[in-house]
């Protein structure tokens, strides 16, 4: 709900949007409150706004090339199945059942339709894997597919990680995987500790404490071991350079606890052998 909130004051507070979602006020079924309009609050929500919007740009760029399925990984009150721009594509939304029946309470306090291209795949992880379930709910491994993966890596196991991003890369060429990570402490300055621990604090509090950080350049080196043939990475400084520029509102995200990934596996053209150079985004 906080996240969905943030997004839905970044449609009042922010002008021009940086995402735009018609939807998000309508599903959080409440005005959002007024700590949205503090500076911790408004960076917060800056990035929660732009990594969807850097989602849904790279979701744009992965049907251009030929993606007809879209997984959204712990997908919440997410609302790009309800807005959905393309009619043939078919959108899986993964989460905790229970978080599911509680979407399904808002989407009909809001009057939202369910549209028929979207299966809900409710998962509990310590009983069914991410392949299994899609499997059950219909989800072609044969089709290319991009996935979304926001505000969950830092709360995941290693284990967990490394499973999702080991069944994303076995799928058919030219699929691939957006999501947001968490830098490790060490890596960062000491306002950049103090404001992770701030944050750290109340997600612990909350009852979800973060438990994976990474070093952005071993990652990238894990993604392409793990069979990712290429990786768009966007630092703080480039997320504010490519979408917050010019702005006169100064709206920006702050700090470098947070960085976005993009990694694709090898796009073979048809009738091209494996092996051959991938096309690029």
């Amino acid at each position: 709900m906080r996240v969905a909130v943030r997004r839905a004051a970044h449609q009042l507070l922010d002008h021009p949007t940086v995402f735009t979602d018609p939807l998000a006020l309508a599903i959080v079924g409440r005005e959002p409150a007024s700590e949205e309009h503090n500076a911790y609050s408004r960076a917060m929500r800056a990035f929660i706004a732009v990594r969807s919007r850097f989602a849904e740009d790279e979701l744009a760029a992965a049907i251009e090339r030929g993606a007809r399925q879209y997984v959204v990984l712990g997908a919440g009150l997410d609302t790009f199945a309800y807005r959905n721009p393309y009619p043939d594509l078919s959108v899986f939304e993964v989460d905790h059942p229970a978080t599911q029946a509680w979407k399904h309470e808002q989407l009909t306090a809001a009057g939202i339709d369910v549209p028929p291209q979207l299966t809900f795949v409710p998962i509990d992880f310590e009983r069914h894997t991410l392949p299994n379930g899609l499997m059950e709910t219909g989800f072609d491994t044969g089709v290319k597919t991009f996935f979304s993966w926001l505000g969950v890596t830092p709360y995941l196991t290693r284990e967990a990680f490394e499973a999702t991003l080991k069944f994303v890369a076995s799928l058919p060429s030219g699929c691939a995987i957006a999501f947001d990570f968490s830098v490790a402490r060490s890596a960062l300055n000491l306002r950049e500790r103090l404001a992770l621990d701030f944050l750290a604090s109340r997600v612990a509090a909350a009852g979800e404490p973060f438990q994976l950080f990474f070093h952005p350049n071993e990652l990238i080196d894990e993604l392409k071991q793990s069979g990712f043939s290429h990786v768009d990475h966007l630092t703080p400084a480039e997320i504010n350079s490519r979408y917050f520029s010019n702005r006169a509102d100064g709206l920006r995200i702050t700090g470098g606890l947070a960085h976005l990934i993009c990694a694709h596996t090898p796009d073979h053209p048809e009738g091209s052998p494996a092996g051959m150079p991938s096309v690029g985004p």
